[in-house]
Order: structure tokens, then sequence, then C-alpha cells
């Protein structure tokens, strides 16, 4: 007997489970094979966004103040007169003083005292009609207004202004009956002549105000609503949240009204937005018609929030990296060295165990998803191995078939979404209150925000968020807007 071979044996048989073990092949299974289940994205309710704006029109009455004449005269004022019916020649120059603007519901009325001077002389005319010819020369020209003060009328427009659906501009200006506040009487016959310059004035007042409203007639907002809608279908960053894409649908404008020189509008639109950490494919589409002009406020809208399964891996690895797991009763052992988590398009969500230890190599789990309202946590509930995972481990290891790594994992596979949801809310509030630009500011309140459903699709986990409450907008200056 080789006495120094049996000594040499205990070191050998160790050397050869060394070898065993290290030459062994890791447990890696066929990835789970689940039915796919069709999420359909587009099941988001439609949410109702309502914001009521208010307009200081102080603004547009100055650049109405700029744009309308402010010196009326007859047409070869001061050179040469105005022959009316051959007795009565004149020539009248008419000043517009500053505008009293006033206003009431879709009504604006712009009010505004002239003053007035008026040179004039007269003669005697016989026959009737165009035949009347002159018989006497024409008598010293005497004026009114220029020696004594110019003579004052009171006189304005009165305009209604509309949007129809098709975003034209329906305006109706009607001049309003000038009032003389002085009379003018001249020459020897004492001849009133108010009487033919109002009416003078009235004709150069109705061109004027017939010009305005064909211009405001020639008006179509679609090209700038359609600027809002393409920002609205764009990502829009939302600090560290990701970004937002409202995706409207519908858009509706209430009927103007106006009240202390403030226009009342609320703006409305129909839409599935969307949170996400990427940015997303933006689709350009044209904005619809104004579908309706019932006056509205408030919003409850219905959100995805997409988040990406990196996010929940990350936070997974970190609480269970190194996590060592005893077999009891066994002497073995499990060191988990990752964990990714992914979806297949099904309810569940797999797991892929990387582990080390008395065996390497993955393993694979799989959950469903489930929110529990009353802690506001993620929960991944039912985990077991899948069928791949478990048919290799009645082949190759059966003692890693255990509960002991299921229940372990159960206690990690819980994700707080409390924290997401306050920085969310914070985050909304911050955003509703705050200076756009120049004279645009806005503000309101997100009074509830809660999780109604979660998804979890192929690529991302999508939580459904239902959020209430108000916004409104204040504009105090037409700066930041082009026409």
């Amino acid at each position: 007997m080789n006495t120094a071979f049996y000594r040499r044996l205990p070191a050998f048989l160790f050397a050869a489970q060394l070898i065993f073990f290290s030459c062994a092949k890791k447990i890696i299974p066929e990835k789970p094979d689940l039915n796919k289940t069709h999420f359909e994205s587009d099941t988001l309710p439609l949410s109702e966004i309502d914001i009521p704006l208010k307009i200081n029109l102080r603004p547009f009455y100055q650049m109405a103040e700029k744009n309308v004449k402010t010196i009326y005269a007859s047409a070869r004022w001061p050179h040469d007169f105005v022959v009316d019916n051959c007795d009565t020649r004149y020539m009248y120059r008419f000043k517009r003083g500053p505008f009293n603007i006033t206003s009431n519901g879709s009504t604006v009325n712009f009010n505004f005292t002239g003053s007035y001077i008026i040179a004039g002389s007269q003669r005697i005319c016989t026959g009737t009609g165009s035949n009347r010819v002159p018989v006497t020369p024409w008598s010293p020209a005497c004026t009114c207004g220029l020696n004594e003060g110019e003579r004052k009328v009171e006189i304005g427009y009165r305009a209604f202004i509309r949007l129809r659906n098709n975003y034209d501009i329906a305006a109706i200006m009607q001049r309003l009956e000038p009032r003389a506040i002085d009379r003018c009487t001249v020459c020897f016959w004492g001849k009133d002549i108010t009487a033919i310059v109002m009416d003078q004035l009235k004709e150069e007042l109705d061109v004027a105000g017939k010009e305005t409203q064909d211009s405001l007639n020639g008006l179509n907002l679609r090209p700038q609503f359609q600027q809002l809608w393409n920002m609205l279908n764009s990502n829009i960053s939302v600090y560290d949240v990701g970004f937002l894409k409202v995706n409207p649908e519908k858009i509706r404008l209430s009927t103007l009204y106006i009240e202390d020189d403030t226009l009342n509008i609320s703006v409305g639109i129909s839409a599935r937005p969307m949170v996400s950490f990427r940015k997303t494919d933006e689709i350009k589409t044209l904005v619809p018609d104004i579908s309706d002009f019932k006056q509205r406020s408030g919003f409850a809208i219905y959100t995805d929030a997409v988040m990406n399964y990196d996010s929940l891996s990350r936070l997974l690895s970190i609480q269970l990296y190194k996590k060592r797991i005893d077999m009891e009763k066994m002497d073995k052992y499990v060191v988990v060295e990752s964990c990714q988590v992914y979806g297949v398009g099904n309810e569940k969500l797999v797991l892929k165990l990387q582990f080390s230890g008395s065996a390497s190599g993955e393993l694979y789990l799989t959950g469903k998803p489930v929110y529990e309202k009353e802690t506001e946590r993620l929960i991944i509930k039912n985990l077991d191995f899948d069928l791949h995972t478990k048919n290799m481990l009645a082949k190759t290891a059966k003692w890693l078939f255990n509960r002991r790594i299921i229940n372990e994992l159960n206690r990690y596979a819980v994700f707080n979404i409390s924290d997401y949801s306050r920085e969310l809310l914070a985050t909304l509030n911050e955003q509703m209150n705050k200076t756009w630009q120049n004279g645009i500011q806005s503000t309101g309140r997100v009074n509830k925000l809660q999780i109604v459903n979660i998804y979890p699709m192929e690529t991302n986990l999508v939580l459904r968020f239902h959020t209430q409450g108000d916004l409104s907008v204040k504009i105090e200056s037409f700066e930041a807007f082009s026409f």
C-alpha cells in the first residue's frame, strides 16, 4: 500500500472539486416567454382643461389711440372752399381729442370730444336743384371757432367684436351720431351751418369706421392658434420631472365679456397629456375649428407618466447588491450581484437576477405590479420563478428552487411612489404660479394628484395620474404677441 498516495488524497480531492466547480456550466435559463397582452395607450381618458384669461385692454386702447386719425378736414383746407348748393361755401378743420373708452359685455365704445373751425361765405342763387346759378358775388368770408375759440362736438364709435369658429374676426363698427356742443352761425344772414359741417364730418367718420371694420374682418387668428397648438404637441421641459406633451384634440373659446377695461375669456382644450423621462416623437397636426363657446374654468387631467425600467432596476440593484441569501439546512448560499426589471408587454414584470455563491448564473422571476393607494407604494406581487428557470433548476440545482430567495426578494420589490408624487405636485404648483413673459402671468393650484392605474408596457412602466385644480392667466401687455 502506498501510504504517500493516501496522504495526498484529501488535497487531490479538494483540488478536483475546485476544478470541477470552476469548470461547471453556469446556470443560465432561457428568457421568459410570456404571452403578450395589449395595453392601448389611446385608452387614456380625455382631459378637460379650461383656463380663464383676463386681458387688460388698456394697451389695446393705446394702440387704437395711435392708429386713429386726429385731424379731419375739408378737401382743400385751408386753401379753398367746398361749395354747397350754390349759395354756401365753407372749409373746416376738425381735431379729435383723446378717446374715452368704455366697455360692457361684448361692446366697446370709443367716444371723444373734438373741436372744429369753420370758414365760409354766402351768395344769392336762383333756380332749383343742380340748375341753380348765382346772382350775387360771394360775401366776405367769416369764421366760427377761430377768434372765439374752437367749437366743440362729441362723437364716437361703438364696436361689436366676436370670434367665429374658424378663427375669423367678426366686427361691426357703428358711428355714433355727432352732438354739437357749440353751434356755428356765420355771415350776414346768421345761417347756422353746423348741420352742414356735421354731415360732412359723418361721411368721413363713416369711411374711417368702414375701413377699420374691414381691417378687423380681414383678420384670421388661426396662425396664432396654430402656434399654440404646435407648442402643446411639443416636448415641454418640466424641470427634473421630465417632458410634458399635452397632445390636444379639441379646442374651445368662450364668448368675449368685457368688464372694467378687462377682457374675460376662457380657453379650453380636450387633450391626452403625457409625462415622460425622455423626449418623445412630435407629430404636427392642424389646429381644429373651435368646438364651442361656453364659459368654463378648472381642469381635470388624466396624465400618463412614463417611467423607464432602468430606474426601477437601479433601485433594486442598489438595495440587493452583494446581498447574501443562505439556504437553511443546505450549507449553500447565493450572493446577488445585480437585478434587472423589464416588461414584456404582459400584465407581469420580469426580474432578472444575476448571482454568485455556491453556484453562479441567472434566475428569472415574474410578478404583477400593483399600486397600493393607501401606502402610495408600487409592489411587485406574486413573485415566482419563471417556467424556464424552474425547468433548469430541476435539472441542475434543485437547492436553488427555494422559497427563501423569493421571500427575500419580496421584501425589496417595493417602490415608494409618494416621493415622486410629492415632487411632481410641488413642481406643477411652482410652474403654475409664475411670470411667463413680460406682461403674462399665471396663477393656479393643483388640488388633487393621485395614481389611478399602472400599465407595465414592454419598454416602459406607465403611471396614470388624475389631477384636479384651477389655473388662470392674466395678460397685462401685448408685447409677446405678433399679429
